[in-house]
């Protein structure tokens, strides 16, 4: 068997010769609940305990783009993230941290915009160019529309949003990640391995075309791609979905952008162990899981990886909990020995088998979407939507028949309720929230406000880049909901079709 060395092209072994040997993956943790300080204090621990990049987690009302006090937004304020309506949000999120310095991923989509100009504002207020920010931006709307529900306007005004995020970035932030395209979310709802694969490059193919349609120029924004992917219980398949994801997007962007760069052929990714394979009955074996598949994702090359905490299935992790997640890590990266040894599968006939499968696979779906017209054609007519329920039906069938062992679940059961401590978020802190925004649009210059977002509104119903206007707007003190309006107002809100 022949096979080319990591850091040869088309990639399958690994994006660098020597990956771990020289340096580990960016150990980051997501992490996000509450308010902007209780999500500050929980960056520092993580950072104290070894950490190496940030992960941050919003509420739904800001991925929904509706302020804290938005009638929407009740009994959902730093739920399921940290709620962040204003720029004196992101100062309280970000305080003491160099932003300089540190890599900051921000999971946010349909108000992507919005909270980079949150994060920008706040650099340059302390004196930091955003030239020098470091981070990725999650920025992936299509995925949303047949996974997640955190959308706000149709397809394509949103697909118009990332490509003016694409090219401010270009220009002002070359070292920021401008999209984090997402299998993740594709995964968790149910899709199969060689599905997220073709729906993630699918995603990524609409991408590249929408931004070389608003005349961007691919080796100019294509390095600045990157990946999210899910790892999940199958211990060789995941390592062979990686390397057919990496090779099938070298050849991809070669063949079918003519890409040159080869930082534009590189798949460049991050990896979250999977939080649909966490179960709320004995909890502790959801730490042998996220070992199992963050193992995997490092086997497969991954460039950053989160390991879930173990309580996850019950509520957000406790500080102890946490800890142990990112251990689970360093134990991985220090003590295993296997970063030591790039793609230490390469070879392997069953991974070999496995990844040639999987990418003939992933390949007859994206032809079947290039059918269609496009991703974003093929979301409109429900293809993707219809292809990831039934797979999730037929593994939810399985387990209910018993085809699949879930241990805890269906085999090995043991009567005692799930128990221990829990993280819960305080009712009054949505109150004080809430205060803390009135308090802010108090003490604003309302007229500075309502120019911006004219401007605002202007732009986004001509065709003007959004992205100074955004940044413009919430330097004046526009909250995010704001922000969101005024778009609203010119774009309309997506309504979802049933797919059945």
């Amino acid at each position: 068997m022949s096979i080319e060395r990591p850091g040869d092209f088309p990639y399958t072994r690994g994006i660098h010769p020597t990956m771990y040997q020289g340096r580990r993956w960016t150990m980051r943790q997501y992490a996000g609940f509450g308010d902007a300080a209780d999500t500050n204090r929980r960056f520092k621990y993580l950072l104290e305990k070894g950490q190496t990049g940030l992960s941050c987690a919003f509420d739904l009302p800001t991925q929904m783009g509706y302020d804290s006090d938005h009638p929407m937004a009740a009994g959902e304020v730093g739920k399921v993230g940290v709620a962040i309506a204003s720029v004196a949000d992101m100062a309280t999120l970000l305080d003491g941290l160099p932003l300089g310095e540190v890599s900051t991923s921000m999971t946010i989509n349909a108000t992507a915009g919005t909270l980079l100009a949150f994060y920008a504002a706040v650099a340059q207020e302390r004196g930091v160019p955003t030239s020098a920010l470091r981070g990725t931006i999650q920025n992936d709307v299509l995925k949303e529309y047949m996974a997640r529900g955190t959308y706000i306007y149709p397809p394509r005004p949103s697909m118009r949003l990332i490509t003016d995020l694409f090219a401010w970035c270009g220009e002002h932030t070359p070292q920021w990640n401008t999209i984090s395209i997402s299998g993740y979310h594709i995964r968790e709802a149910g899709s199969s391995a060689a599905q997220e694969i073709a729906f993630t490059l699918a995603d990524g193919i609409a991408y590249v075309d929408a931004a070389i349609a608003a005349g961007l120029h691919v080796d100019a924004f294509a390095p600045r791609l990157s990946f999210f992917f899910n790892a999940h219980n199958d211990f060789l398949e995941e390592i062979g979905k990686f390397r057919a994801a990496r090779r099938m997007w070298a050849r991809i962007m070669r063949d079918r952008f003519g890409a040159r760069d080869p930082k534009s052929l590189m798949l460049r990714f991050h990896t979250q162990t999977a939080g649909s394979t966490l179960t709320a009955q004995q909890v502790d074996n959801n730490v042998v899981r996220v070992t199992l598949q963050a193992l995997a994702a490092v086997m497969g090359g991954t460039q950053s990886l989160h390991t879930n905490s173990k309580d996850e299935a019950l509520a957000l992790p406790t500080e102890a909990s946490a800890r142990l997640a990112l251990r689970t890590q360093q134990v991985i990266a220090y003590e295993s020995g296997v970063a030591s040894h790039p793609d230490p599968f390469g070879g392997s006939h069953v991974v070999e088998g496995i990844t040639d499968r999987l990418e003939a696979e992933a390949l007859a779906l994206i032809a079947e979407i290039d059918g269609l017209g496009g991703m974003v054609a093929a979301i409109e007519r429900g293809f993707p939507q219809r292809e990831i329920q039934d797979s999730a039906w037929k593994a939810q069938r399985a387990v209910d028949k018993r085809e699949q062992i879930v241990v805890g679940v269906n085999e090995y059961v043991d009567a005692e309720p799930p128990g221990g401590e829990l993280l819960r978020v305080d009712a009054a802190l949505e109150r004080a929230q809430v205060a803390r925004l009135k308090a802010f649009r108090a003490a604003r210059n309302e007229g500075e406000v309502r120019g911006a977002l004219a401007r605002l509104q202007d732009a986004a119903a001509g065709s003007a880049n959004t992205m100074p206007c955004v940044l413009a707007a919430v330097s004046a003190h526009a909250t995010l909901g704001e922000v969101a309006d005024t778009l609203r107002g010119v774009f309309g809100v997506y309504q979802e079709s049933v797919v059945v």
